[in-house]
């Protein structure tokens, strides 16, 4: 399974996310976009599922189709947010293409817009993409005014990706238009798209949890986006739980109900607990479940580390991302050298 080392995946362009839902996904792009933007390199972090998962995490308003400042960071960088609407997409596409103006308005009043872009999903993604591709291919020396982006040249684009079960489809544009779009703008957007997609600076990374079906689902879109010659970045492992038991601990938990009842006892006792029957099997309970967490933890690690691409870890935050957590993640992939 081709994939990228550490080093490769501070010089690349464009970056896409992508996992399983519910892994973490959204605040893994944004903790990579500040991560990159604290380098002083203006970033461009992109949403396409209209979910406004980037201004619930940046705590801003809801973010539209014109690119908005997010952060200006100490070093210089900067990270700017977009949320790509498929409807305002098409109908600015209609306007390049074809100057239909007022009449595309008109198009939309009728629902023609709707079911353009519900109808043919596959020119749905190319659309969606198609922004993404013009932000990451802007050259140098656009500086862009005011609180609007427009025309700025960006060194880095973080796109928050569908998930897994979808990311393929999304990403493999050719494929998603040939039947509706064999010629025309569409087709050659498609081309222009699939190469960017391809170039060896474009990487995807997946973000997953260690837990049995995120993994899987993980490793099976690996070799699906691998297989359609998508480069891949990195694994994110999200989430790690620190054990709360020491070795000594575990072991003991392996012994009989009566040893670790003996034991527990003791240890409450000296610390000025009254242990009841009830406490003592519930801790047991606890802690064997926990033991079988950990253990399913590492089997899971050893899976995702022998994969291929390189990987990296985060931590659970207790607080979520709330009250520094974004930071506390954008310091963890800073320290393991993704910018």
């Amino acid at each position: 399974m081709p994939s990228s080392t550490l080093t490769d995946l501070s010089a690349a362009r464009l970056h896409v996310i992508t996992g399983k839902g519910g892994v973490g996904k959204t605040t893994v792009a944004a903790a990579l976009a500040l991560a990159l933007a604290s380098t002083g390199k203006r970033v461009l972090l992109v949403e396409v599922e209209g979910r406004q998962g980037l201004s619930q995490t940046f705590d801003v308003p809801p973010l539209g189709t014109d690119e908005v400042k997010l952060v200006s960071h100490p070093s210089g960088g900067e990270l700017w947010g977009l949320s790509v609407d498929a409807k305002a997409a098409l109908l600015e596409y209609l306007q390049l293409f074809y100057k239909l103006g007022r009449a595309g308005t008109a198009l939309e009043k009728v629902g023609a817009i709707d079911f353009a872009t519900t109808i043919a999903p596959g020119v749905r993604d190319v659309l969606l993409i198609g922004k993404v591709y013009e932000a990451a291919g802007r050259p140098r020396g656009g500086r862009g005014g005011g609180k609007k982006g427009g025309d700025l040249h960006y060194d880095a684009v973080v796109l928050d990706a569908p998930p897994t079960g979808r990311a393929v489809r999304f990403l493999n544009v050719n494929a998603g238009v040939a039947d509706v779009a064999r010629m025309g703008p569409i087709k050659s957007q498609a081309d222009s798209i699939t190469r960017m997609l391809h170039d060896p600076r474009t990487l995807v990374h997946m973000v997953t949890l260690l837990e049995e079906m995120p993994v899987q689902e993980s490793l099976d879109g690996l070799r699906d986006l691998a297989d359609v010659g998508l480069h891949l970045g990195a694994i994110v492992v999200n989430q790690i739980r620190e054990p709360r038991l020491t070795p000594a601990h575990l072991t003991a938990l392996e012994g009989s109900d009566d040893d670790l009842d003996e034991l527990l006892r003791t240890e409450l006792t000296a610390a000025g607990l009254r242990p009841t029957g009830p406490m003592v099997k519930g801790l047991v309970q606890e802690g064997r479940d926990h033991a079988e967490r950990l253990g399913l933890q590492d089997e899971m690690a050893k899976e995702i580390a022998d994969a291929g691409p390189p990987v990296i870890e985060l931590p659970a935050l207790a607080g979520g991302i709330e009250e520094g957590g974004i930071a506390v993640l954008t310091d963890e992939l800073l320290d393991q050298g993704v910018a």
